[in-house]
């Protein structure tokens, strides 16, 4: 079919850039130096975009910044209103971006307690909601940005939260459309008074949608170094208990399949695969702490943090219908993953401000 000139020219260039930089590297992977100093707590966008709770001000005062992994420059610097002086990066802070990087949603230690909500294309802070008592260890935003969800752990206030956006995403300043507490399914004096009791609920974890919006996954959370998570499966929007699953041991990451009703999870250093329906599962090949499923192929971005003898973690590929392990990077401290919304590309960012970008040719 006949294409204009300036569409071939776009593409040529492209595909042009591309194969300077494919040149230039032996490897899938790109390695990038996106911020200074340390940050445990970050997110990463699937536009290749960073919030951390670094950089440092003359003050001394730390700030939520946004960073451009593949340019390694600050974009903007975030703030809100009554926002408290920090010299305390590891002040607890969670972040989610939305499908298209666009919106961001924040709370951190330093900030009233409550989600914030930024425009960052307009580059603007639209307002504040879901005020909390328990800090939100999770958030997320389901794959077209429809729903909206909080998961609160670490206190009496433990709870999940969702928010129908629907079309707008103005819509989750509301007040939730859904919650849940303490699980029914947890025993009366398992919830211990201070909530710090072993074998007590602790609150919502990890936390995802399903490709299809009709689900959401998070991880129960209980006290004690030895006790052993679950997964509850939740209708959307009304957060009515589908299905319960235990595991065995803290589970640290989950992700749904594309196209499927099985869940891919880690516990123990272990990676799972769970039918959320059957609730039938098996260990897979390998062992993971963190996992990211690719948007449309049987693909998992994975990172573990212990290899038998050796010094340090790896991130790889894997094939989940072969359950081969292929495309392995040597990498540490790795706090966040996420595939771009095409699949072509996928970011690992580490809480040392490394940036790994895995660019492979076929994707």
């Amino acid at each position: 079919m006949p294409a204009g000139s300036s569409a071939l020219a776009l593409h040529s260039a492209a595909l042009v850039a591309r194969g300077l930089r494919d040149l230039a590297r032996d490897s899938n992977w790109l390695i990038k130096k996106v911020f200074a100093g340390r940050s445990p707590f970050l997110a990463v966008s699937p536009a290749g975009q960073v919030c951390a709770i670094a950089g440092q001000t003359r003050l001394g005062a730390e700030r939520a910044v946004l960073y451009d992994v593949e340019r390694c420059v600050p974009i903007l610097t975030l703030s809100v209103p009554k926002e408290a002086p920090s010299a305390l990066a590891d002040l607890p802070a969670s972040f989610a971006w939305s499908p298209t990087g666009r919106y961001l949603v924040g709370a951190w230690r330093a900030w009233p307690p409550a989600l914030h909500l930024f425009d960052l294309h307009s580059k603007m802070f639209l307002g504040v909601f879901g005020e909390f008592q328990s800090f939100p260890q999770n958030l997320v935003w389901s794959a077209s940005g429809n729903f909206f969800a909080a998961g609160m752990s670490g206190g009496a206030g433990a709870c999940l939260r969702l928010w129908n956006a629907g079309k707008d995403p103005l819509a989750i300043l509301s007040p939730p459309a859904a919650e849940v507490g303490l699980p029914e399914w947890i025993e009366p004096q398992q919830a211990g008074e201070e909530f710090a009791a072993e074998g007590a609920f602790r609150g919502y974890g990890r936390t995802a949608f399903s490709p299809d919006e009709k689900c959401l996954a998070s991880v129960v959370q209980v006290e004690g170094e030895w006790a052993d998570d679950s997964i509850v499966i939740l209708a959307v929007p009304s957060l009515d208990k589908l299905n319960v699953f235990d595991a065995q041991g803290h589970i640290t990451d989950l992700a749904w399949i594309p196209g499927s009703p099985q869940i891919i999870f880690c516990s123990a250093g272990q990676a799972y695969r769970l039918d959320s329906d059957t609730l039938e599962f098996e260990p897979l090949a390998f062992g993971a702490e963190l996992c990211a499923c690719h948007p449309q192929l049987p693909l998992c971005i994975c990172f573990n943090s212990w290899l038998k003898n050796s010094a340090t973690g790896r991130l790889f590929l894997a094939d989940l219908s072969r359950q081969v392990i292929f495309d392995e990077r040597a990498a540490d401290g790795v706090v966040d993953l996420c595939w771009s919304p095409d699949g072509t590309k996928a970011f690992a960012i580490t809480q040392d401000g490394l940036g790994y970008i895995y660019e492979p040719p076929l994707l």
